[in-house]
């Protein structure tokens, strides 16, 4: 067992090294309407006037009902008349894909996660067949491994207790396949009940053939709840509650033996709100640098400007986080040759790896302006990173030096975004102001808390060390 504030550090640790894995189940497409395992089945129960409720094994109650009817085909219809589009969005489907993760699995019939997918612009490669393993899309970057079928296709879905005894033969490029990621993967079980033989089958296998020394996994569970077993009249019963709760313990302590570590949850509605801070946690390594420069404001020169911003930008980059930049005037070149200087004095260092440059489009494509091509973009920018510095911020109109409100705009999406925000007062324009608001609301900053004064200073060296310290406690899992 794990508490969720130190699952979030690991798992961030896993995402940051990009060996972390994603395996979906059933409790993730409830959200979106479908029904769960036990409620597809039902009205098969029913027909064969068995209680639900009262059946621990459901792959031997679909084989029942395969076995009475003489075949599959109500099975295989309500698998295709459940798992219609709905045209919703799943939120915690939603978070996942946008994680840096390349290989999801899925026991789901349904196309929500890799509609997800598609919903933020990645392009995934979905397997469902043996076949379909050997054959690769173009440009996709992000695999999806459908298990027990699809929807499509239900006549294929893995469903009875002959599809579970086959499944090693029918399916045994997908089990090579899951071994070799459970080895290798740090993998997150969400809406996973870990009720299904074949995972089991699996997980078993690599913890023999790694003599129990397994690489550390992770699911969510809900805690068993007093409340769920007292009735309208308060009286509690004592013996379910107990029962189940044992239950419990020694399902958690059971899935330790394959190294998955259980969080448990009071409520799996905690779900979205976890992964929505393990994806800020993620991001903070991901650092977005606003600023431009027309004329040098007070004490700052170009000279000073441009020591500043190279330095910056290279001690950012010496220190493993990756710089996101919209190429701003006077300073974007700067910036990239701090970075470059931080990757060329180490071998194990790419610049793809620590430097994202995005400069802005100067043509309006057709029916928007050019102004809202560029909010669009500073939102998608801004999207990527979870630190966004702001540091100067004027431009030249009209012969004068006016503040950068482009800058502004910028600003306040990073707000809109909940990102962590460093205003970099003492180097003026678009900044001050920026650092002025902040100030004004510096109880919704804690973590300014002790940087206020020397980030209104007009001395680079102090600068640095505070935006880099800023910077370094966000990043502590």
């Amino acid at each position: 067992m794990i508490e969720k504030e130190e699952f979030i550090k690991k798992y961030s640790k896993a995402l940051q090294a990009k060996n972390a894995s994603i395996f979906t189940g059933a409790g993730t497409s409830i959200e979106t309407g479908f029904l769960d395992w036990k409620h597809l089945i039902k009205p098969f129960a029913d027909e064969l006037k068995l209680d639900i409720d009262q059946e621990p094994d459901l792959v031997k109650l679909t084989q029942y009902y395969v076995n009475k009817k003489g075949n599959r085909y109500a099975l295989n219809q309500k698998i295709l008349n459940n798992f219609y589009e709905t045209g919703q969005q799943n939120h915690v489907l939603s978070i996942l894909a946008r994680l840096p993760i390349y290989n999801y699995w899925t026991t789901n019939y349904d196309k929500l996660l890799e509609n997800a997918l598609r919903e933020n612009d990645r392009n995934p490669d979905v397997k469902i067949t043996n076949d379909s393993l050997s054959q690769n899309i173009v440009n996709r970057d992000a695999i999806v491994y459908k298990m027990h079928g699809d929807q499509g296709t239900p006549q294929n879905a893995v469903i009875t207790k002959d599809d579970y005894e086959e499944y090693h033969m029918t399916h045994s490029l997908f089990t090579a396949a899951l071994q070799g990621d459970l080895v290798s993967k740090t993998f997150l079980f969400v809406g996973f009940s870990f009720e299904d033989p074949n995972l089991e089958y699996v997980l078993s296998r690599v913890r023999i053939l790694l003599n129990g020394q397994v690489r550390e996994h992770y699911c969510f569970f809900k805690r068993i709840n007093r409340k769920q077993y007292t009735d309208s009249n308060g009286i509690l019963d004592e013996e379910s509650f107990n029962r189940d709760t044992i239950r419990q313990e020694l399902k958690i302590e059971d899935l330790e033996r394959f190294g998955i570590n259980v969080v448990l949850l009071n409520s799996y509605d905690e779900i979205p709100g976890i992964l929505e801070e393990l994806e800020r946690q993620y991001l903070y390594n991901s650092i977005f640098i606003s600023g431009s420069i027309y004329h040098p404001e007070g004490k700052w020169n170009t000279s000073l400007v441009d020591h500043f911003c190279y330095e910056l930008s290279k001690k950012i980059v010496e220190n493993d986080w990756k710089i996101l930049s919209g190429f701003g005037l006077g300073i974007g070149s700067t910036i990239i040759n701090g970075a470059l200087e931080a990757t060329d004095n180490n071998r194990f260092k790419t610049i793809n790896d620590n430097l994202s440059l995005h400069p802005f489009p100067q043509i309006a494509p057709q029916n928007s302006s050019l102004q809202q091509q560029w909010t669009k973009y500073r939102e998608n920018i801004i999207s990527k990173a979870g630190i966004c510095i702001f540091i100067f911020g004027n431009k030249e109109e009209n012969g004068k030096t006016i503040i950068a409100e482009g800058m502004i705009e910028e600003y306040n999406i990073a707000k809109k975004m909940n990102k962590l925000i460093i205003p970099v007062g003492g180097t003026g324009g678009a900044s001050k102001k920026i650092y002025d608001d902040m100030y004004n609301h510096s109880k919704n900053y804690p973590y300014l808390s002790n940087y206020w004064d020397v980030l209104k200073t007009d001395k680079p060296k102090d600068l640095q060390e505070a935006i880099l310290s800023i910077i370094t406690e966000a990043n502590i899992i």
